[in-house]
């Protein structure tokens, strides 16, 4: 019998610096829950990228025991995939340092997302600026073959890519060259009061972000005062109509159904019968989310043993990866 090839390795990460929303869920976290049985998969509490922005010392922890505990309640179940938080694997800051010396400060200083964070600020971290070298550690250290991003984190994956062949190119072919892979539905989930802006943890926009959380009443009245357009037709058209637009593919996503076909679905019915809609399908696709979620977060211990569980595996296959560059790059090994 031929064997079987090996399944590729994913690897993605999620900041604990908010409460989870609709648009991490069905942007990313519901394409990594489906991603467990057909990939080798790692998911990763980024807590030290959380640290690149001001953060509240105090609130770390449990803001990251909230995100682990969430992201179990979303579907990511241990014994089909790897969950850990970033700190607890010492080699992702190791190797951040070694390829800090093979990135460029011209690259860094070019990415898009560290000109918009730090605009119009006199001091700006240092964190902020390598966080992308940090990001490309994380990904590096697994032999990553695919990393699902949304757009606004496609430019830091092209810089680990460059700087991964960089690294081969000088010292030896020694780390994976990652892909991108980007879901194909509501990758990118719109603000309900600012459609032209992605729904986000860090911005505050209350009426404006679905929270994974939040009880049906709650999700109704904010999909219900979603902003909409002019007219009442409901059509996909991003640039003409970006609030119903963006409703469109919150439907589509939630639905596991086809924008085009949601148009046509409630083609002629009016804003008021598609947002309901549009309610209702959020409601029911988070419900057990939410239940679930209620479950693990009485037994907070269970969950620091399952993510402790899950650094343990990730440190089996941090340390050959890290040690491999090690070597390449010449430093003396411990005696």
């Amino acid at each position: 019998m031929v064997p079987a090839p090996p399944m590729p390795r994913v690897f993605s990460g999620i900041k604990p610096s908010g409460e989870m929303h609709l648009g991490n869920y069905l942007g990313a976290v519901r394409q990594w829950a489906a991603q467990q049985d057909d990939h080798d998969a790692l998911y990763c509490v980024v807590d030290l990228h959380a640290m690149t922005e001001p953060f509240d010392a105090a609130g770390l922890g449990a803001a990251t025991r909230q995100t682990g505990t969430a992201l179990l309640a979303a579907g990511l179940d241990p014994a089909r995939c790897i969950l850990f938080v970033q700190s607890h694997v010492a080699a992702h800051t190791e190797l951040t340092w070694i390829l800090n010396c093979v990135a460029t400060f011209g690259e860094l200083r070019r990415m898009t997302q560290f000109k918009e964070k730090g605009k119009g600020q006199e001091s700006v971290s240092v964190g902020l600026f390598d966080y992308p070298v940090l990001m490309a550690a994380d990904i590096l250290l697994y032999d990553t073959d695919e990393v699902p991003v949304g757009d606004d984190q496609r430019q830091h994956l092209e810089l680990t890519r460059d700087v991964a062949a960089r690294f081969n190119h000088r010292f030896g072919d020694t780390l994976v060259v990652p892909k991108a892979t980007v879901p194909p539905v509501a990758a990118r989930v719109m603000d309900l009061q600012d459609p032209t802006s992605k729904m986000s943890k860090s911005i505050d926009s209350p009426q404006g972000t679905v929270l994974m959380l939040d009880p049906p009443d709650v999700v109704m009245k904010k999909i219900k005062a979603a902003v909409t357009d002019s007219g009442t037709d409901v059509r996909y058209d991003p640039a003409g109509k970006p609030g119903v637009s963006n409703l469109l593919e919150i439907y589509a996503a939630a639905t596991d159904g086809d924008v085009a076909e949601a148009a046509a679905e409630f083609d002629g019915q009016g804003y008021g019968a598609f947002k309901g809609a549009v309610a209702d399908a959020v409601i029911a696709l988070l419900g057990p989310v939410r239940e679930r979620y209620a479950a693990l977060a009485a037994d907070p211990g269970e969950v620091d043993r399952q993510l402790e569980q899950g650094a343990e595996k990730a440190r089996a296959i941090a340390g050959p990866v890290l040690e491999r560059a090690r070597r390449a790059v010449g430093l003396l090994p411990p005696v």
